[in-house]
């Protein structure tokens, strides 16, 4: 109380009593496990509930053996068919050209023998459209890619399953 009174007399405020130490490193250490939780948590959110030991825990596996070698891949009948290099300007500026190296990849073998052809012709009349701004950053690479499945797909009658952009260079 004489050092409160001490205080006030000679105008300096009086001393503030914050938490312990023990306290804060407490609340430091309570805080952390949350957070470590909450990311152990959104961590098995994202990648589904599957670990990369026990991929099958979350599938009600648990007693049954796992036939090693035996595993069907549903990829295995697809057809990767790799077109010749595209090399052509695009629309704007027309001073730039791009060589550009694609693989089709069909759900089967392809019907007609020259539809992968007829599919690298239709790309270049597609990329010879394209202007320079379209196709920068990520996302224009992103929206190039969708561009080019959808157009693949419409002209295969659904045949290609995707586009795979092997080299895409600009010059």
């Amino acid at each position: 109380m004489a050092a409160a009174a001490k205080a006030q007399a000679t105008g300096a405020p009086p001393a503030k009593g914050g938490p312990s130490l023990v306290i804060q490193l407490g609340l430091l250490v309570g805080l952390t496990a949350i957070a470590g939780g909450m990311g152990w948590v959104s961590g098995g959110f994202l990648t589904g509930g599957k670990s990369e030991t026990g991929a099958h825990a979350s599938s009600g596996d648990h007693g049954k053996a796992k036939d090693e070698g035996h595993e069907t891949d549903p990829h295995a009948s697809d057809t990767i068919v790799t077109l010749p290099a595209i090399t052509t300007n695009i629309a704007s500026p027309p001073d730039i050209w791009v060589r550009m190296e694609v693989s089709l990849v069909f759900a089967e073998p392809p019907q007609p023998p020259d539809l992968p052809a007829t599919l690298s012709q239709d790309l270049i009349s597609y990329i010879r459209t394209v202007k320079m701004h379209e196709i920068e950053g990520a996302s224009g690479f992103r929206h190039l890619k969708e561009n080019l499945e959808e157009r693949a797909a419409i002209r295969s009658d659904g045949q290609v399953k995707q586009v795979l952009i092997r080299t895409l260079l600009f010059e």
